[in-house]
């Protein structure tokens, strides 16, 4: 297959930006991008646009692509409207990749932007809950929250705010791991305090505030074993990548010494699978193939980026990738093994608990920093010799799992 290429890639700081439109902030990740990969908007042969949120809190529906591409200076190319729940920034860049490899284009923009803080905070919420089959919305919720079963919850450990089902949902995806395998809220805590660490050096996150584990535990309770600072925020933001072949990293002039190349793309979606079946996790499936693709292995991973929508994500991703084995992530993450300084550096960035969470930009957020640390230029959070990373982003639930998985595996 032809080589593909990130030759620009930029990302708005994640965060409550209520005084920005979505424009302002499409519009700055997209000159990022361009001044990144030395290109000029003539250059975009196509774009794909990530924007979920669009239609349910600005009510631009039908073509928010189009519609956002005229006000930022894109006109005449073909604009495709990606939408794949909280994957929808990556499926952005993978179908990039495949119109990349058709020969069809030679220089794509993928683009992803969201504005999710609205003064109704249950407008954002209620979008969560969209991202499944609406249809047996109750069904669906019963079927999943029983995965936390045979767990003792403690007194005063549920809040009595009014928050989105997922979150019952994930944690009862944690009680579930906590039963099967030994996990501990320790050790989910241990995943929450490495990332606010991390947070801390990177200038585009959300939150930039270290927690102890102990802060993590005594902090105020969600529901059992989740606690506030384990949960990604609502966010505002965008993000932009440049992709290129050769043809077209030569045709814009970019410098060849910081393009990085994609070297697997991969979108898988869920299977009815059981909850004793955890060998057959969409996500394993996805990165098992994505490493054949590459033809690299867990172990040839120097840095990863990876959906923690809560902490508990982390944990059951780094086993899904391999990074750590089946039921032992929690394990991996108390003795530092995900750490700056550790085996394999996990979610360098803060992750999406602190960077945040603006859903069509989470993506290519993820994959801004693993460029970032591929060239060498993440200051205080870079993993050193990093030339091999790869990226995990989930979306929506059907059955037990994520409804859509996106892997990206990036090499110098």
């Amino acid at each position: 297959m032809e080589s593909i290429y990130i030759a620009g890639i930029a990302m708005t700081q994640f965060g409550r930006h209520l005084e920005r439109s979505l424009q302002d902030l499409a519009l700055e990740a997209l000159q990022g991008a361009l001044a990144d990969a030395r290109a000029r908007r003539c250059d975009i042969e196509a774009v794909f646009y990530a924007g979920i949120t669009n239609g349910h809190l600005q009510g631009q529906l039908s073509i928010p692509g189009q519609v956002m591409c005229s006000k930022i200076g894109i006109e005449g190319v073909p604009i495709y409207n990606v939408e794949n729940a909280c994957a929808s920034g990556s499926t952005a860049v993978h179908l990039a990749v495949q119109s990349l490899r058709s020969g069809a284009t030679d220089v794509v923009l993928a683009l992803g932007a969201e504005k999710m803080n609205v003064p109704d905070k249950s407008r954002a919420l209620a979008l969560f809950e969209t991202g499944w089959d609406v249809s047996t919305a109750e069904e669906n919720y019963a079927t999943l929250v029983k995965m936390g079963e045979g767990i003792v919850v403690p007194p005063g450990s549920e809040s009595d705010r009014p928050y989105s089902k997922f979150m019952a949902i994930y944690a009862a995806m944690c009680r579930w791991h906590m039963k099967t395998y030994g996990t501990t809220q320790r050790q989910i805590a241990a995943v929450c305090a490495k990332n606010h660490q991390h947070s801390v050096h990177n200038p585009y996150s959300q939150f930039r505030k270290t927690f102890t584990i102990e802060e993590v535990l005594t902090a105020p309770p969600i529901t059992y074993p989740i606690t506030l600072p384990m949960c990604a925020p609502l966010s505002d933001g965008a993000a932009a990548a440049i992709l290129c072949t050769e043809a077209g990293l030569k045709r814009i002039g970019a410098d060849p010494k910081r393009c990085v190349r994609i070297a697997a793309s991969v979108i898988r979606s869920f299977t009815l699978r059981g909850l004793d079946e955890p060998h057959k996790h969409v996500s394993l499936l996805a990165a098992r193939q994505a490493y054949e693709i590459a033809g690299l292995g867990p172990q040839d991973m120097h840095v990863a980026e990876v959906h923690d929508a809560s902490a508990m994500g982390e944990i059951i991703q780094s086993e899904n990738l391999g990074l750590a084995p089946l039921g032992e992530g929690g394990i991996c993450a108390e003795q530092g093994d995900f750490t700056l300084g550790g085996r394999i550096p996990i979610n360098t960035s803060g992750g999406l608990e602190s960077k945040g969470h603006p859903l069509g930009a989470t993506g290519i957020g993820q994959l801004y920093e693993l460029t970032t640390q591929l060239r060498g230029e993440a200051g205080a959070r870079q993993v050193h010799g990093a030339r091999h990373a790869i990226q995990e982003n989930g979306g929506g639930l059907q059955g037990v799992e994520e409804a859509a998985v996106a892997i990206h595996i990036l090499s110098r």
